[in-house]
């Protein structure tokens, strides 16, 4: 079945509407693990831990054994269960297998992307737990890990049913960084902690989920607090002196539930950026709770991101582990679920101005080259890093680079045989418009020539051809980086393009 068939769409506006639309959401969970756990369940020589081994690897199975462990009609239960073995011993084997069959098994590449990458930060967040905390409270290692992992759980249904917000939720409060309850207010009509925590509480998930989502919401001061001392890292004893006298703050601390957020705080971190303030607010919180100084904090963080991405990587989701591999001084904010930031207001004012002047009639244009700097400068002012534009010859054989922004010198130089590749032919035969994305980059690269790929690394790449006259006389390509594109910056792509191809047309005219 689709997911599309199994989600509904409407965006609601209340926390009620939310919470009811969120709990109604079934998430797929992906056909090989699926199928490799009903083989474990349906082999009578496994056991209890067998089958719970064999479900962690589909985040969103686990939320469905536990959520229905956990159920109103367990309510007799004082605890919820803790850990995905209770769940499995309280359902009974039946019931498991029972609740499999009505779960939509589908191949991974039908999950939608937002999904699969918020549940990638949630098993990155579970092994920074595991890693961190779970050898010094051993005792509690089922609390650390389950908990961990299923904090952001209450996000996996929108991630399915409204993407688009919880991108542009992104953009604004992270990148542009305009205030949180705004935004939240304007594109959801309530705090998205508010729709964590209540749906948490209604999922009966572990205690220590909703532990996590109280402290942000009702807590503050304490975290507040917190940090300042934490901020003092070089001086530790002068921190210890500093919670010695306030023992209340001390015990406020130390709760073993805490960890559950400060290791969840560090993956959303890490996927903004190794360098970025939220990661060192996040580390000073982690060293002071652990009395381990930063630089050894760090190292370890570095590790279990690593192998958390052994373990869960995969293609076209952005682990942050591989901006480890980069220099330090060079590292990137690579986004994964983040867009890139959109352009600025001052760079919008540019990009109007540009698109005006390529837009007047008669042309104003002395040639080609004057022309195509205003064209190329209107992509660099909508928020393209990488520019090149290429010219058709006569014969429509080749493509000679025209302008060039934001690669280097040498690529002004590039030519490309239009014979040899599918996907230029497809792309001059007519006036049409390519995205590559992690999705379809198989399908495309390879057919794409080696040279013009090597200048434009990454999964997210813009190639146009663009029209005059009644044929196509240009190739634009462009990204911002690799990552993937603002969609603004796509919108303002497009309508560029637009004007490229009426002022192409205006100057031709004019000339002939």
């Amino acid at each position: 079945m689709p997911i599309e068939a199994i989600v509904p769409t409407q965006k609601p506006q209340s926390l009620e509407a939310w919470v009811k639309l969120l709990d109604g959401v079934r998430l797929p969970v992906p056909q090989a693990s699926y199928d490799h756990v009903r083989a474990t369940m349906a082999d009578s020589r496994r056991s209890l831990r067998d089958i719970a081994e064999a479900m962690q690897n589909s985040p969103a199975l686990v939320l469905s054994v536990i959520r229905e462990a956990n159920h109103h009609s367990h309510a007799s239960l004082a605890e919820p269960a803790e850990s995905l073995e209770i769940a499995i011993n309280r359902l009974g084997l039946k019931r498991t297998e029972e609740l499999l069959l009505r779960l939509p098994a589908v191949e991974t590449s039908e999950i939608p992307m937002a999904l699969r990458q918020l549940q990638l930060i949630s098993q990155h967040a579970a092994q920074q737990a595991n890693g961190l905390f779970a050898g010094r409270l051993a005792r509690l290692w089922q609390e650390i890990h389950w908990g961990s992992l299923l904090f952001l759980s209450p996000l996996w249904p929108l991630a399915v049913t409204h993407p688009k917000l919880l991108e542009e939720w992104e953009l604004r409060v992270v990148h542009k960084g305009e205030p949180a309850c705004a935004v939240e207010n304007e594109l959801f009509g309530v705090r998205l902690l508010n729709i964590c925590q209540t749906v948490a509480e209604l999922w009966r998930l572990p205690a220590w989920v909703s532990h996590g989502y109280r402290l942000l919401l009702e807590e503050k001061r304490s975290l507040v607090g917190v940090l300042h001392i934490a901020r003092d890292n070089e001086h530790r004893l002068r921190q210890q002196h500093k919670l010695d006298d306030d023992p209340a703050l001390r015990r406020w601390l130390v709760q073993p539930a805490n960890t559950v957020l400060l290791a969840n705080g560090i993956a959303l971190a890490a996927q903004q950026g190794w360098e970025s303030p939220h990661m060192t607010r996040w580390q000073y919180l982690t060293s002071l709770y652990l009395q381990m100084p930063l630089q050894e904090l760090q190292q370890q963080v570095h590790q279990q991101a690593a192998q958390s991405a052994r373990n869960h990587a995969a293609p076209g989701l952005w682990h942050p582990a591989e901006a480890l591999l980069w220099p330090w001084d060079s590292r990137k904010l690579h986004r994964g679920l983040l867009p890139a930031p959109p352009p600025s207001a001052e760079s919008l004012t540019v990009w109007r101005k540009y698109c005006a002047e390529l837009l007047v009639e008669p042309s104003r244009f002395n040639n080609a080259m004057h022309l195509t700097t205003y064209a190329r400068d209107a992509l660099l002012a909508c928020g393209m890093q990488r520019v090149m534009m290429l010219m058709t010859d006569k014969a429509m054989t080749n493509l000679r680079v025209h302008q060039i922004g934001g690669l280097p010198p040498e690529a002004a130089n590039l030519s490309l045989l239009i014979s040899q590749s599918t996907v230029l032919q497809r792309l001059l035969a007519k006036p049409a418009q390519i995205r590559l994305t992690p999705a379809n980059n198989a399908q495309f690269s390879a057919l794409i020539p080696g040279n013009l790929r090597a200048l434009f690394k990454g999964d997210h790449v813009l190639l146009r051809s663009l029209g005059s006259n009644g044929r196509v006389v240009m190739l634009v390509v462009a990204d911002q980086g690799g990552g993937p594109f603002s969609e603004i910056s796509v919108q303002a792509f497009g309508k560029t393009a637009q004007c490229i191809e009426r002022a192409l047309t205006s100057f031709t005219n004019r000339s002939a």
